[in-house]
């Protein structure tokens, strides 16, 4: 294990690109087509069309048709087994994970065809970050290689790049000033809130273009939940954010866009503002007004 969280050596030439860069390729080598900035307006992060989804036999996602604008916050709500956690996943193809999964459909990042046959799904989940509903700190790494394993299992070893990079990622977690003096106490050793930031701080050491978090304050008291919320309002702009929540009021409070879902299926989709005060769907209204769910 990994005692020095700044151990020297090489350079960043595998690892993410720097925001508002040529969205990268999907493949683990070869040169990226040109491409719009990840955050420029206008730009749409994932383009998907009638995209289902299957856990062996059962079907968990129906005919899923969406745009996702880059550099906005996306909230997708719904009662549970909806569908949300599933949609997410499938976003950086975690749910592969799970043996007997199978998709049809079309599902691009950056105009580019996730799903393909030459796509490294590893490259895929560097580009595309996840923040989980439990914070997950790994229990045997101290506070600095928890944030930065990512960019020792890309090959990095350059002293400066990975000290500069873990004060930037724990700054931007808005974890730094609370950790700065203790990085080598274990990650485990933290708050709740403080691991759940811990884990931000993790996946943005990678410099990820996607920001995606399965119901990140769900386990969270008021205080850790509202630095969590502040921390996604600065995330805007230099990052694509989708976040799944139970949360009527973090949504609103949150989100630019806002999608329902219900039974697998998405029932509607649009600005936050009219998904809660005159959606078009009259099941969106039952669920936002609190009637069911």
């Amino acid at each position: 294990m990994v005692t020095n969280p700044t151990e020297p050596v090489s350079s960043m030439a595998d690892v993410m690109p720097a925001k508002h860069s040529v969205p990268q390729p999907l493949t683990a080598a070869g040169p990226a087509s040109p491409a719009v900035p990840a955050a420029a307006g206008g730009t749409v992060a994932f383009d998907i069309q009638n995209f289902s989804l299957w856990y062996g036999a059962r079907q968990a996602l129906h005919d899923v048709s969406i745009q996702i604008p880059a550099g906005y916050v996306t909230a997708i709500i719904g009662p549970s087994g909806c569908g949300k956690s599933t949609f997410l996943r499938a976003l950086n193809r975690m749910h592969e994970v799970v043996p007997g999964t199978r998709i049809s459909g079309s599902l691009k990042l950056f105009g580019r065809d996730l799903y393909g046959p030459e796509v490294d799904p590893t490259v895929v989940r560097r580009r595309v970050g996840m923040v989980f509903q439990k914070s997950n700190p790994f229990p045997t790494m101290s506070i600095g290689e928890n944030v930065l394993v990512g960019l020792r299992l890309n090959g990095v070893r350059d002293h400066a790049l990975l000290s500069q990079r873990l004060e930037e990622s724990l700054r931007m977690a808005a974890l730094w000033d609370e950790v700065k003096d203790h990085l080598g106490r274990p990650g485990t050793s933290l708050s709740g809130g403080q691991q759940q930031r811990l884990c931000i701080a993790r996946a943005l050491a990678v410099k990820p273009e996607i920001i995606l978090m399965d119901e990140p304050c769900s386990a969270l008291d008021p205080i850790a939940t509202a630095k969590i919320e502040e921390l996604i309002h600065q995330l805007k702009g230099k990052y694509t954010v989708v976040i799944v929540t139970h949360n009527m009021q973090q949504a609103a409070r949150c989100s630019d866009k806002t999608a329902f879902f219900y039974m697998g299926k998405l029932m509607e989709y649009d600005a936050t503002r009219t998904i809660f005060m005159n959606p078009a769907n009259p099941q969106t209204e039952a669920y936002v007004s609190g009637r069911f769910g």
